[in-house]
Formats: C-alpha cells, structure tokens, sequence
C-alpha cells in the first residue's frame, strides 16, 4: 500500500469541502417520537412499580459477576468507554483534527451541543428522580426513587451512545456513516450491558440510558442552524483578532531631498554703483528683533580736515632769533 495516499488523506484540504448537513427529515422525525414514546414508558413502568422493576431485582440477585468471574477484569477497563471524560477527550481529538482538515468548527460545535443536552437532560432526570443502585438498596421489590440516589437514567450509557454516535452523525460519506453507526451501537449495547454485570445500574437503567441517547442523537439536526450562527460568530471574532493583530501599512519613508542654496538675485549696472548698505540683521547671540546699538556719525574721508604732523621737521637754527613783537609806548 502507498504510503503517499495515506499522507494525503491526512494533509489539510486546501478549500472547506462541501458536507451535506442532516436535516429533520419525516422519517427521523418518527424515530424520535417513537423513542420519546419508549423513554415515557420506561418511566412510569419504573413510577409504578410494575414488571421492569421485578425484572430489575432478579438480574440484581442473579449477580452475573458472580456467575462469569472470568470477565470481570477486561469488562472493568472496557466500561470506561462509557466515560464522559476520557471518552469525550478521545472523540474531541479526532473531531479536532477533522475541523482542520476541512476548515470548519462544526464537528466539535456539534460535540460540544450534545453533550451539553446530555447534561442538562439526563442531569435534570437523575437528580430529579433520586434512584439509588443495585448496591445501595434497602427494600426487595421497591424501585428506591426519590432516596438521593442518581443512577436513573444510566450515565455511562446515554453517554456511550451520544460519544461514539457523534463519529456517524458527522460522517461525510454514506459508507463511512453505516460502518460507524454499527460500530458504535455496538459499544453502547456493551457499555451498557456491562453497567448490568458490574452490579452498578438496574436493567430499567440501562433501558432509559438508551433512549435518552437516542433522542439527543435524533434532535440534533434541529440545532444545525443555531451551531451555524455559533461557527459563524467564532470565525467574525477571529478576524477581528487577526486585524488587530496585523501591522498597520505604515507610509513609505521620504527620501530628504537636499536643500539648494537661495541664488541672490542679480543688480544691475546703478545698484553696483550704489555704496553697499550693511544689512540690519540678527548679531550673533542676540535674541531675534533687538536693533544693533546706532554708531557715532563719523564725517566721509574727503570732508576730513588735514591733519597737521605734530612738531617741525626742519632742523632747528641757533643764528636766527625769534620774532617778538615792537613794544608800544606806555601812554600818560
């Protein structure tokens, strides 16, 4: 057998494939009125004390562990197929890898609806009902309910029928739905059957387990459209977290374009003529728009007086003498 095959049976598809969802067809709607009908009956047989309840007392005080010791250690592990935990981790890791594979979320949507109708169904009996086991009885003969008991209907297997019935309620093709749904009525009939020869449940027990299973099995396409929404509302809240998730396209970098220096503008012949004024500008360390301290007028270079050397170059003359001036004569 080639190995590639199989390898491609378990690769991702690359699109969600086409499934065709069950619908509540006619006949599935008379199979779970005649169950419902059947879960009623059981009920009040058991309310009344009738037939079923002496049925149960005489497998109960059969003790069939006793009459085959021999099947005692394999039916211990075998009845733990009727375990919500392990059973329900089993299923989930399957169901898991399936939404994978076909990118969608209703396998384990549907997985997860069930058994939250099977809580609340077969919890809300229990509880109410208040049957206690085999082991626990006080009164031969009496169907010990409303005693604070909590085995009626049978947990293990309504929970074995709803657990492995999921695999042929979400099967895609016709063959692979017959094969499983054989497969697991199989396992609930021995889940069942075992809870009798262990001693823990009444046979009414395991009776109203059945249909209780059954039913949750058969109404489950009345839920497709809610599980829709729900599949629907994950993958909206995904993208959601993507997005934020997600960088931003931030805006393409500038590349800084060197600055040119400012041309000055070009004079004509009488601006070159014109004396060159000093601009009134900022000094340095100055603050902005402080006027610079006006200078002393200083005449131009052509008014400026001559200036005279101070003392005579000419050599001096001892023969000449100075000039003084004629004494006047004194009046009187």
């Amino acid at each position: 057998m080639r190995t590639d095959r199989i390898f491609a049976r378990l690769d991702r598809e690359p699109e969600p494939p086409k499934i065709e969802i069950p619908r509540m067809s006619r006949h599935r709607v008379v199979l779970f009125g005649a169950t419902m009908a059947f879960y009623l009956a059981i009920v009040v047989a058991v309310l009344g004390s009738s037939w079923l309840v002496e049925l149960d007392w005489k497998v109960m005080l059969y003790r069939p562990y006793e009459q085959w010791p021999q099947l005692h250690a394999f039916l211990d592990y075998f009845v733990v197929l009727g375990q919500r935990g392990p059973t329900a981790v089993m299923v989930m890791a399957w169901l898991g890898w399936r939404s994978w594979r076909q990118h969608t979320l209703r396998p384990l949507l549907t997985l997860g609806a069930a058994l939250l109708l099977l809580n609340m169904t077969v919890g809300s009996v229990k509880l109410g009902l208040g049957r206690l086991g085999p082991h626990y009885a006080t009164q031969i003969g009496s169907a010990e309910l409303f005693a604070g008991g909590d085995i009626f209907p049978s947990g293990h297997t309504a929970n074995a029928v709803v657990t492995w019935g999921i695999l042929a309620y979400l099967a895609t093709t016709p063959r692979a739905r017959r094969w499983l749904s054989v497969i697991s009525a199989m396992v609930a009939l021995g889940v069942g059957a075992t809870t009798v020869y262990l001693g823990t449940h009444w046979v009414s027990d395991v009776l109203l387990g059945w249909a209780a299973g059954l039913l949750i099995l058969l109404a489950l396409p009345w839920f497709e459209p809610l599980i829709a929404r729900a599949e629907a509302f994950v993958f909206a809240v995904r993208e959601k977290v993507r997005e934020r998730r997600r960088p931003r396209a931030s805006a393409p970098a500038t590349v800084p374009v060197p600055a040119v220096p400012a041309m000055p503008p070009q004079r004509g012949h009488e601006e070159d003529d014109a004396p060159v004024r000093e601009p009134v500008g900022v000094a340095s360390g100055r603050g902005p728009g402080r006027p610079l301290p006006a200078r002393p007028y200083q005449p131009a270079r052509s008014e400026r007086p001559p200036v005279v050397p101070a003392g005579t170059r000419r050599p001096p003359h001892t023969e000449r003498t100075p000039r003084t001036a004629p004494a006047r004569p004194l009046g009187g």
